[in-house]
C-alpha cells in the first residue's frame, strides 16, 4: 500500500489532492438536480458529490470506457471516437483512469464537447496524479467531476467496479474499446445490459489480450464499431443515408492538402479496411509516404485504424 498527500491506496498510482475555484456540491436522490437518468435504475448511490455540473438530460451520451494499460491503437481509437461524438454534439462519459478512459476525455475536449468523469473516490481527489491537467480542463470546458463518495474517500479497490454503474446509468450508449477477458471495463457493460443500454465495442486482434474482452463482446452479440458514425446511427442521429452521403463529401481544407494526401484519402473507403500494402499498389505511393499520411490523417479524424494496420475513412 502506498501513502501519498497522506491517502492510502492499494492501486499503486499516485494520488493527489485537488483546490479548483468549482465548488463541490452535494445533492440527495430526492433533490431535483439529480440526474433522472439514475433513478430509473435500482442500487443507485443515494447521494451525489460533484464539481461543475452533470450531463444535460436532453442531449445524447456515449460512455467509453477501457483498458487502463491499453495499446497505441486503443488510445487512437478511443481519441477518435470521442472527438468525432464530441463534434456531433455527444457527451463523453469515462472515469478519468489512466488509458482508454483518459483519451476518451481528451479526445471529447478536442472536439470542444463537454465530458464528465465519475470517480471512485472523493471528487476533491485526482487519481491518478498524472490527470490532474485533465481533472482541470474538463472543469474549465463545462464538464463535471461527480462521484458517490464524499469529500476525502480514497481510490479504494473496491469502488471502481461499484462506481461503474453510474458510467453506464448516465450514458444512453456504451463503448468499450480494449478490455482483458476479467476488466472493470467488461462489469460496465453487464450494468449498461442490464439497464438496456446497447453496447458497443470495438474489435482487436484476435491474438492480443487487450482484445479478448472485447471481442468476446462482439462473439456475444454486440454492436460492432467499426466507425463512429455506426455509433450516431444507433443513437437516431445518423441515418444510413446520411452516412452514404456525408462518405462522398471531402474534407472542408482537402483542396489546400498535397496531392499525395489527397490520393491517399480518396482510396479509402468507409466500409472495407484496407492495409499498407493495398493503398501502395492503389495510389503508387512509396511506403514512407503512405506511413506518414496515413498517420496525419488519423490525427486529424478522417481515417480510423480497424485493426492494426488497417484503415477506413472515417
Amino acid at each position: 500500500m502506498r501513502k501519498s498527500d497522506g491517502i492510502d491506496t492499494s492501486f499503486g498510482e499516485e494520488v493527489c489532492l485537488l483546490k479548483t475555484d468549482y465548488e463541490q456540491l452535494h445533492i440527495t436522490k430526492d433533490s431535483p438536480l439529480y440526474p433522472e437518468r439514475l433513478r430509473r435504475y435500482p442500487r443507485m448511490p443515494e447521494e451525489l458529490y460533484y464539481l461543475g455540473g452533470f450531463p444535460v438530460p436532453q442531449r445524447k451520451t456515449v460512455a467509453i470506457v477501457g483498458a487502463r494499460m491499453c495499446s497505441s491503437y486503443g488510445r487512437s481509437q478511443a481519441f477518435q471516437f470521442a472527438k468525432f461524438l464530441s463534434r456531433h454534439g455527444i457527451q463523453i462519459i469515462s472515469g478519468l483512469a489512466m488509458g482508454i478512459d483518459a483519451q476518451a476525455h481528451w479526445g471529447a475536449l478536442e472536439g470542444n464537447g463537454s465530458t464528465y468523469a465519475v470517480l471512485g473516490n472523493g471528487v476533491d481527489i485526482c487519481y491518478p496524479a498524472s490527470n490532474r491537467s485533465l481533472y482541470h480542463r474538463i472543469l474549465r470546458q463545462g464538464g463535471g467531476i461527480l462521484s458517490e463518495y464524499p469529500a476525502g474517500t480514497p481510490p479504494l479497490a473496491h469502488h471502481f467496479p461499484i462506481r461503474n454503474r453510474i458510467i453506464s446509468g448516465l450514458a444512453d450508449l456504451v463503448l468499450v474499446v480494449e478490455a482483458k477477458e476479467k476488466s472493470g471495463s467488461l462489469i460496465t457493460a453487464e450494468y449498461a445490459l442490464e439497464q438496456g443500454k446497447a453496447v458497443y465495442a470495438v474489435p482487436g486482434h484476435v491474438n492480443d489480450a487487450l482484445s479478448r474482452g472485447t471481442n468476446r463482446l462482439l462473439f456475444d452479440g454486440a454492436g460492432v464499431a467499426y466507425s463512429p458514425q455506426v455509433l450516431l446511427e444507433e443513437l437516431g442521429i445518423l441515418s444510413r443515408e446520411d452516412e452514404s452521403d456525408t462518405g462522398q463529401k471531402r474534407p472542408p481544407d482537402f483542396d489546400s492538402w498535397a496531392e499525395e494526401k489527397q490520393k491517399l484519402y480518396l482510396c479509402l473507403e468507409e466500409d472495407k479496411a484496407k492495409g499498407i500494402e493495398e493503398m501502395i499498389s492503389e495510389t503508387g505511393l512509396a511506403l514512407s509516404a503512405v506511413n506518414g499520411h496515413i498517420m496525419s490523417l488519423v490525427v486529424d479524424g478522417f481515417a480510423t485504424e480497424l485493426v492494426r494496420g488497417q484503415y477506413i475513412r472515417s
